[in-house]
């Protein structure tokens, strides 16, 4: 096929659902990233929480909107998307400046009454749930509003935009810290996802597939929701993947706080977590039509290794250029695998529930989240006098991640359904 017919194809194989949902993920992944490059260094330097508390309060924020993203998909599927964004939007531009105010001196007597670590705990619970409808909404409507020939290419649509987002918010923290205060990074993320929320409102259609069967009764959701927790191998599949997001994650817990220890204190280091985003943005599409030809388990696996192995770089001359070279490498490990990872799960969901599949689809990202704030403090702490050690742990968890996930696909996904489906993504 010609390059004009494939983009023919991709002019046509979209419906406008499928744009707008997309746009405003780049402008909710912006907002998310913004807050999270600044978060951990938000809590120890001005709320003075301690090193290991603040990853574990950064690693539960990002874990939690993950996990909830599986209740978020089945909610998704009984409202509907454009009602799902809306509320999504409207809740989260109110909890982004909830979270930003917790340095203010109007929240200072509400501080002063309650324990601050759960205060906490409960503010930073709140934008999980907004992001939690956002996810599923927007990928969901990636299935619906593709047509089957150009889907492989909305996932990387999808991924690519989410990283325009991904590198803007890091960027834009930086400049607003800099220059305005770390309290106002939260503020212009509050703002960016309120306009979202007319974006959605004037230009947003619920998409629909001609044989799509829709869920009818909250009844029949939970049927959905349990026929899922049920499927062994694919919940066996997404628990072994969570080791990956351990390994991404220490990029936004861990790394800040081992730049300013052992390398620069002075570091900008909301700035350089842009880094992984901009390779993302300029060769995802490029890595899908390479990887195309290769079975999408097997990509998750390689991708899987290359971003483990990367964090060798730091341990072989910790510097600020090595850092940079290291957030490259955990990206192309990233582009590897994440288009492939989407296409794949959304091939085996059932018509009428891709909204229920790819919200459990975002499971390993928050369980690996949450488990990344634990390990990134505790590493931080075990290792104070080895930093290298920590490294070396991170590297360990991700070798170890694509291992399992080797065998998982020789042992137990090959015998149960063949090659021949294997490559195809079935």
């Amino acid at each position: 096929m010609s390059f004009s017919e494939r983009l023919q194809d991709i002019r046509s194989g979209f419906e406008r659902p499928f744009w707008v949902a997309n746009v405003t993920e780049l402008f909710e992944r912006l907002s998310y990233y913004a807050v999270f490059a600044v978060l951990t260094r938000y809590l120890v330097e001005s709320l003075h929480f301690s090193q290991a508390t603040s990853t574990k309060l950064a690693g539960m924020f990002g874990g939690a909107v993950w996990v909830l993203a599986i209740f978020g998909g089945t909610i998704a599927d009984r409202m509907g998307f454009r009602r799902a964004l809306s509320l999504a939007y409207l809740f989260l531009s109110t909890s982004y400046f909830l979270v930003g105010s917790l340095a203010t001196a109007w929240m200072a007597p509400i501080r002063a009454n309650f324990p601050e670590t759960p205060l906490l705990v409960v503010i930073l619970l709140f934008p999980a749930l907004g992001v939690a409808l956002v996810k599923p909404s927007v990928v969901g409507t990636t299935a619906r509003a593709s047509k089957e020939n150009v889907r492989s290419i909305g996932y990387s649509i999808y991924y690519t935009l989410v990283n325009i987002g991904g590198a803007l918010g890091p960027y834009m923290a930086s400049y607003v810290k800099n220059n305005f205060g770390v309290e106002n990074v939260f503020r212009i993320a509050a703002l960016s996802v309120f306009l979202m929320l007319f974006a959605v409102l004037l230009l947003f259609k619920e998409p629909r597939k001609a044989d799509e069967v829709q869920a009818t009764s909250l009844g029949e959701i939970i049927r959905n929701f349990w026929t899922v927790l049920t499927n062994f191998r694919f919940m066996l599949f997404l628990l072994i993947f969570s080791g990956y997001w351990v390994v991404y994650w220490q990029e936004f817990i861990t790394l800040p706080l081992y730049v300013t220890k052992y390398i620069d204190p002075k570091a900008d280091t909301a700035f350089m977590l842009g880094t992984g985003p901009v390779v993302v943005i300029c060769f995802t599409v490029l890595a899908n039509v390479l990887m195309q030809k290769l079975a999408p388990l097997r990509a998750v696996i390689l991708g899987t290794l290359i971003s483990g192995v990367a964090w060798i770089l730091l341990i072989v001359h910790p510097s600020l250029p090595m850092v940079y070279a290291t957030l490259v490498g955990v990206a192309l490990g990233e582009i590897t695998q994440s288009p492939r990872y989407y296409d794949y799960v959304s091939r085996l969901a059932p018509s009428g529930q891709q909204g229920t599949y790819m919200g459990f689809a975002f499971l390993p990202i928050g369980i690996g989240s949450f488990l990344g704030g634990w390990v990134g403090g505790g590493l931080l702490d075990h290792f104070s006098e080895r930093p290298q050690m920590i490294w070396w742990s991170v590297i360990s968890i991700g070798v170890g991640t694509a291992a399992l996930l080797w065998i998982y696909d020789r042992f137990i996904v090959r015998p149960a359904i063949g090659d021949k489906a294997i490559a195809t993504g079935n």
